[in-house]
């Protein structure tokens, strides 16, 4: 599933090859991948994109035309991409979205989304206003210390779900939770409210440090997961917990790693994440 820094990946390639472009058309190949905003698809024929951004683990065009402005929102979900060339795509069939542009280093862009769990979503400026204030909580990656120690000491359940919850910390999912854990040495089911300043100062320090390992290995190509150019992630290569069940803890103490049977595919070490 793409995480914050695959989509961060995803994101940087989209700027460089698509920015700046005029969409000379927009097909929907399936249209139940589009969750609202049918009527918007027209509009968005030569219009330029004029910005692309990223919140939490989405992609948001934004896109000018006649002094107007819309957007189109991509959730990623368990398996959507973005490709600048459908030969990319292992199962064409599941290539939901054409894109055309012109006046850009690319000249397509096709969302592949096998299981389709993510979705896209046109906007007016409004509407994506209130989705945003609606889905989101502080991005991962521009939350300050101070918001997010509050934010994780007014957690009063188990930490790393509250940790996946996107209307609190939008962009980290299962992967990152467990590797942020690790290097922190915070068990997964920690509550958040016992943890003292310093621990929360720790977390939030590795939290940074991880993601950004991660955006600059290109990623997590664990099974799907490809840069629209096709390009592989790296950083599955330094994961130190995810999937790492029955082998030694890599902090170097006698412990193996456990998978948590309780947790939708936890892992940790029970020597180094000290439940409190």
């Amino acid at each position: 599933m793409p995480e914050l820094p695959e989509v961060e990946v995803i994101l940087n390639h989209l700027n460089r090859h698509v920015l700046g472009g005029t969409i000379e058309s927009l097909t929907i190949h399936r249209s139940d991948i589009v969750r609202t905003g049918h009527d918007f698809i027209p509009w968005f024929q030569r219009s330029t994109i004029t910005n692309i951004a990223r919140k939490g683990k989405c992609v948001i065009f934004t896109c000018h035309r006649a002094n107007e402005t819309r957007y189109l929102l991509s959730e990623q979900g368990m398996t959507g991409l973005w490709f600048f060339n459908p030969a990319l795509a292992s199962t064409p069939q599941h290539i939901h979205c054409r894109i055309e542009i012109s006046g850009a280093m690319a000249s397509e862009l096709h969302y592949w989304n096998p299981r389709r769990f993510g979705r896209l979503w046109l906007f007016a400026p409004a509407e994506l206003e209130a989705f945003m204030h609606r889905r989101f909580g502080f991005d991962a990656m521009d939350i300050g210390a101070q918001p997010f120690i509050e934010l994780i000491q007014s957690c009063r359940g188990r930490l790393k779900p509250f940790l996946l919850d996107q209307h609190r910390l939008a962009g980290i999912g299962n992967i990152y939770a467990n590797e942020i854990l690790f290097r922190a040495g915070v068990h997964p089911q920690a509550h958040g409210y016992r943890l003292g300043v310093s621990t929360c100062q720790r977390l939030y320090d590795t939290m940074h440090t991880v993601l950004q390992e991660a955006i600059r290995a290109g990623g997590s190509s664990i099974r799907d997961f490809r840069a629209p150019d096709g390009s592989q992630g790296h950083f599955q290569e330094a994961h130190q917990v995810y999937q790492k069940a029955g082998l030694p803890c890599s902090h170097g103490c006698p412990t193996l790693i456990t998978r948590m049977q309780s947790e939708r595919s936890s892992f940790y070490c029970s020597t180094c994440q000290k439940r409190r």
